[in-house]
């Protein structure tokens, strides 16, 4: 019997749709593809979430995809612009709805691991943004990728098209996305079944 590919929900962006930091995610994206991963991509404007209500059980067809791809991910890739040093207000809503999964089998994102990218305008806000996002993937349970991509948008990163020509970039968002799909493949394969074995409890 075929073992089925690995899936990973990979999501960045801003509000500006072709931004750096969606560049930056489907750069990344190819990169997982290219490692045999299905990827499920979710980028800017689909990324506009309301902001995440607890009282309410009421959700968008764009929240409900979001949740739904989260749920079947085996790994996920967050990109976030840096705003005011952390992660954008929509990347930390979109982490937000993940609440919706506090019942499931699988919590939050326990045990998966999450590629963390940071980019903005000068590389003390890059630090911070990835430091904001490893801490909210702790917080929600997920393995962050050993390797953080950290893009400084200051420089020429992107072409026309989207594709990185910057050596030290591109290895940087390959590199995130290798870790985490040869981190779900040991996953799914059952040789690490919890944090204890990795030794990190």
């Amino acid at each position: 019997m075929t073992e089925s590919p690995i899936r990973v929900l990979c999501i960045g962006g801003s509000t500006r749709p072709n931004s750096s930091s969606e560049k930056a995610v489907r750069v990344s994206a190819a990169a997982a593809e290219a490692e045999g991963a299905v990827v499920d991509l979710i980028v800017s404007r689909d990324l506009m979430l309301p902001i995440y209500d607890t009282e309410t059980s009421e959700r968008t067809p764009e929240a409900e995809r979001f949740v739904a791809a989260a749920r079947a991910a085996d790994a996920l890739i967050v990109a976030s612009p840096g705003y005011h040093g952390s992660m954008s207000g929509m990347i930390k809503n979109v982490l937000d709805y993940l609440e919706d999964t506090n019942k499931d089998e699988r919590v939050y994102l326990d045990g998966v691991p999450v590629g963390c990218i940071a980019v903005s305008y000068g590389w003390q806000a890059t630090v911070s943004t990835l430091q904001s996002l490893r801490t909210t993937v702790h917080a929600l349970r997920g393995w962050p990728s050993p390797f953080g991509a950290t893009i400084n948008a200051t420089e020429k990163i992107f072409d026309g098209d989207g594709a990185c020509i910057d050596e030290r970039a591109k290895f940087g968002l390959e590199t995130v996305a290798k870790q985490v799909v040869e981190f779900a493949k040991l996953r799914k394969a059952g040789l690490v079944t919890d944090l204890a074995v990795a030794g990190t409890v």
